[in-house]
């Protein structure tokens, strides 16, 4: 396909302008990063180097993220191009045809644009010398090549590698991140879950309030204009000292359906001996002790509670209510410094070094100076038998039924590893996931772009999901110092 068979196609194609249409050259680590990116760029053309596929297909062997995500590439690609023909390739495929992006879901995306291959030879001279013979280069050749071309004014190359877009800015290639897995554009327009009002609403709000009493709960009937942007299990403040604090549990139009929060703050309150310090460790219990809520999420710096709270409501409703069967607690294996290399033992023990947290805070809970040696031994042996830990690495294809799931350190998950994971849930099932967002220690995830963030986005507005982003640290005045100042 030469150039101008380019311009042609997009000029023919598009009904419009040639700048209304672009055309986007995608490296390697684009596909590999996510294979549906081919199916992404809606009306916009995508071209392939060949050197790209020959990345792809260097890349396909072995059982890690990387090799799946190219191998789901060559699959789309071979899918394209079935029962095409050679004129019908170097012409463009159609991207506007319905492919299976995801066997589980059966969903597919729907691009208006077209993809072309590289089916000649097509370099250009760097304005500067580049040494080596890297696929970089080869890349960044072709789409000067592409944007030399007078009759094509939008070119770009789309790369996630950081100095791939450094080298293509400085000899003057138009370069883009790829950005569609991006949930937010700022991570402070996540929703926090409170909602904080002034006493003032009262008075702005000139409709009356319904209330009552059902089944020991109390209930309130709030219409007004702002009422209408509230969503379900999403936590109201009015007034100074949290005068009025209620959880939302319908929102009709401008009518909302709020129920006044439990207060976990005195021991005669308390979950599994752990009272709440501040509002937001109080609406989290009251989240984690819904037995109508499915999804919890927790997001919070170091020392604000978000595993002990869960462990805690935990061990109440399995011990004690027996509302699930046992707690199954896991992590990604994501180191903060060196890997220490492979561990010896079981499954359990294998994971045991990943899982200090879980014992730190099993200490807190079991702690009781009256019960003696023997009797502290016979508690955590009881509460072994009821909290098991799994890897994620064995996830695929599991079903948890009546299970009480807390993934831990959850800001370290992309959102396929999230979906894969949350889908594991059968009947019965609870999940709670725990995060810090300014403790992400995998290399590829920001904060907007972390499966934990993902999932709080597209489950906050779910009246079966419940999220708090807990703001205050409780652990010790020198952690809580080094959160603020470090």
């Amino acid at each position: 396909m030469t150039d101008s068979d380019t311009a042609n196609t997009i000029e023919t194609d598009a009904g419009n302008s040639p700048k209304e249409k672009s055309l986007f050259v995608l490296d390697t680590n684009v596909l590999i990063h996510d294979p549906t990116a081919l199916f992404r760029f809606a009306e916009h053309d995508i071209f392939l180097p060949m050197v790209v596929l020959e990345e792809l297909d260097n890349n396909k062997k072995g059982h890690s993220e990387v090799a799946r995500n190219a191998r789901q590439t060559s699959r789309f690609l071979d899918e394209l191009i079935s029962h095409c023909s050679a004129e019908e390739i170097k012409n463009g495929l159609d991207l506007n045809q319905r492919i299976s992006i995801d066997v589980d879901t059966d969903e597919a995306f729907i691009s208006h644009g077209r993809l072309f291959l590289q089916t000649e030879h097509m370099a250009a001279e760097f304005p500067i010398h580049l040494p080596g013979k890297k696929n970089d280069n080869d890349i960044l050749a072709i789409t000067m090549a592409l944007q030399n071309d007078a009759e094509l004014p939008h070119v770009y190359l789309v790369s996630k590698d950081i100095n791939m877009r450094i080298k293509a800015a400085a000899i003057g290639i138009h370069v883009e991140d790829y950005n569609n897995d991006q949930v937010l554009d700022d991570v402070n327009l996540l929703e926090s879950g409170v909602l904080n009002l002034p006493a003032s609403f009262w008075d702005l709000n000139d409709k009356e309030v319904d209330s009552w009493s059902e089944e020991g709960h109390t209930y309130h009937k709030i219409s007004g204009e702002e009422v209408g942007k509230w969503y379900p299990n999403q936590f109201i403040s009015i007034g100074e000292d949290q005068q009025f604090e209620a959880v939302v549990r319908e929102v009709d139009k401008d009518t909302a359906i709020v129920e006044q929060v439990k207060q976990y703050y005195s021991e005669k309150q308390s979950v599994w001996g752990i009272t709440a310090r501040n509002k937001e460790q109080n609406y989290a219990l009251n989240l984690l002790m819904d037995p109508d809520i499915d999804f919890v999420s927790l997001i919070g710096q170091a020392g604000t509670g978000k595993t002990l709270l869960a462990l805690a409501a935990g061990l109440s409703q399995v011990m004690d209510d027996q509302l699930y069967q046992e707690i199954i607690m896991t992590r990604n294996t994501i180191s903060v410094g060196e890997d220490i290399g492979f561990l010896p033992g079981t499954e359990e023990e294998k994971m045991a070094p990943w899982m200090g947290a879980l014992m730190d805070n099993l200490e807190v809970l079991t702690h009781n100076e009256d019960a003696g040696e023997w009797g502290k031994q016979v508690t955590n042996d009881l509460l072994a038998t009821r909290i098991k830990i799994r890897s994620l690495n064995f996830m695929r294809g599991r079903t948890f039924l009546n299970r009480y799931i807390i993934l831990d350190e959850a800001q370290n998950l992309t959102s396929k590893q999230m979906k894969t994971l949350i889908t594991r849930a059968g009947p019965g099932s609870k999940i709670i996931c725990l995060g810090n967002l300014a403790q992400i220690d995998t290399p590829y995830l920001t904060e907007t772009t972390s499966g934990l963030t993902y999932v709080v986005d597209r489950f906050h507005k779910w009246e079966h999901s419940g999220h708090i982003t807990l703001k205050r640290g409780e652990r010790s005045r020198l952690a809580d110092f080094a959160a603020d100042i470090l």
